[in-house]
């Protein structure tokens, strides 16, 4: 009996699955040794922005900053290359929140080259990539409880949107009777937009002090405003509050696994899972 042939397409999917393994995955020793080395790449960048931003150090240190900066982007932008060639789906994996992530942490770099400015400063979004040590370090109950937040989330949108919508509308009164009262005191409220710009920092009790009401009928309404934000504050946390503790009770709180799925690249899988049950594709 003749032995399969091998041929180029076989030989180039199996180097291009040895590859994915050890760049997406971290179930080997290789994959997560690549991972965690990616990791602390990642937070020398970080620290090399964090530095160059402050004028004392950069004016000292601005030549290695400058090569540490193109190093690292360099580096990144290897790294993404390599997890276009190796995605089974690359388009799926550019259009991912982790693939938009990787791309946005490259560009500021090569746009300060076109664009005056310190541009590079917006690479401190690589931040965002160290979000992969929860499935890096197996952290799968964190993933789990991660799920079950953005499901919970989720599931509220319609009851936050008609409180965001709520809130809106009390903000637009509270503005223009604000405006009416305090217009001619010489208070800050010449326009509805800027008391509108009030009732929301006096609603959400952060209270910058900045413009203030003078006329006691103003007090008075400042007062009814706060009180009030002290009752809205707590409104969506108890939406989905109520929402996780519903959900907790329908779920099974079961594990999930720290595998990305090749088709469409997205994690959040059971451990005994075979195909993915976002895509349908196979694991």
């Amino acid at each position: 009996m003749s032995e399969p042939k091998i041929t180029p397409e076989i030989k180039s999917r199996d180097w291009r699955d040895r590859w994915y393994e050890i760049i997406f995955e971290a179930d080997t020793r290789a994959g997560k040794t690549f991972d965690v080395l990616l990791l602390i790449a990642i937070l020398l960048s970080v620290l090399v922005i964090m530095l160059e931003s402050v004028n004392s150090l950069d004016q000292e240190y601005n030549v290695p900053f400058h090569y540490a900066e193109w190093f690292f982007t360099i580096l990144f932008t290897v790294e993404y290359v390599a997890r276009i060639v190796c995605a089974r789906r690359p388009l799926r994996y550019i259009f991912s929140f982790y693939g938009v992530v990787d791309l946005l942490s490259i560009l500021p770099t090569y746009i300060m080259n076109i664009v005056p400015g310190e541009t590079q400063r917006l690479g401190v979004i690589r931040a965002l990539r160290l979000l992969r040590a929860f499935r890096i370090f197996k952290l799968a109950h964190m993933l789990s409880e991660a799920s079950e937040l953005k499901r919970a989330i989720w599931a509220s949108r319609s009851k936050i949107a008609v409180f965001l919508a709520t809130v809106l509308i009390a903000v637009v009164i509270e503005g223009a009777t604000l405006h009416l009262i305090e217009e001619d005191k010489d208070s800050g409220f010449d326009s509805i937009p800027e008391s509108m710009y009030w009732a929301i920092v006096t609603m959400t009790t952060v209270g910058y002090g900045d413009v203030a009401p003078v006329t006691p009928l103003g007090k008075l309404l400042a007062s009814i405003i706060m009180i009030l934000g002290y009752s809205l504050i707590i409104v969506p946390t108890g939406i989905v509050s109520a929402e996780l503790a519903h959900g907790g009770e329908k779920s099974k709180h079961g594990r999930i696994t720290t595998q990305v799925c090749p088709e469409c690249m997205r994690e959040g899988h059971d451990p005994d899972a075979v195909f993915c049950k976002f895509c349908g594709g196979q694991l």
